[in-house]
């Protein structure tokens, strides 16, 4: 019989355990269990049409246009503040014992339109329909346009 040489264990020392963190239980959801229901029929509806929003045209306005005929007077002319310009004279609209008040369009500008006429309009600035202006009557034709400016 021949001699076999022992066998040795060799002893390591195990390294030092480390606490691993505590691993936190978690209950897994629940699962509900539900019949398989028969699948019906479903209808397919047409989607309801769309409803156009009616855009309006915008259309643009142009300024109130003079109509030809008219006779449009103009006075260039500070009157001050308070205080009105006013026509008299022979022509539509226009008279010698009652003054038509003027539109102030800005602080040094006064304007009428008179109607259509056949002939030529007389008249005379007024300030506040009370104060003439100075010198003779003015006369302008029917359908034309003038710019004055009075003296008071």
């Amino acid at each position: 019989m021949k001699k076999t040489a022992a066998k040795t264990k060799a002893i390591t020392k195990a390294a030092p355990a480390i606490k691993a963190a505590p691993v936190k239980k978690t209950a897994a959801p629940a699962v509900k269990l539900v019949k398989a229901k028969t699948p019906v029929p479903v209808k397919k509806v047409a989607p309801a049409p769309k409803k156009s929003r009616a855009v309006k045209a915008s259309v643009a306005t142009p300024a109130p246009a003079v109509p030809s005929g008219t006779t449009t007077i103009v006075a260039s002319i500070d009157v001050g503040f308070g205080n009105k310009l006013t026509l008299r004279g022979a022509g539509p609209g226009l008279s010698w014992e009652r003054g038509v008040d003027m539109d102030n369009t800005t602080s040094d500008l006064w304007a009428i339109i008179l109607p259509e006429t056949n002939h030529p309009v007389v008249f005379k600035f007024l300030l506040n329909d009370v104060t003439w202006s100075a010198g003779d009557d003015y006369t302008v034709l029917p359908g034309s346009s003038v710019v004055l400016s009075p003296s008071f």
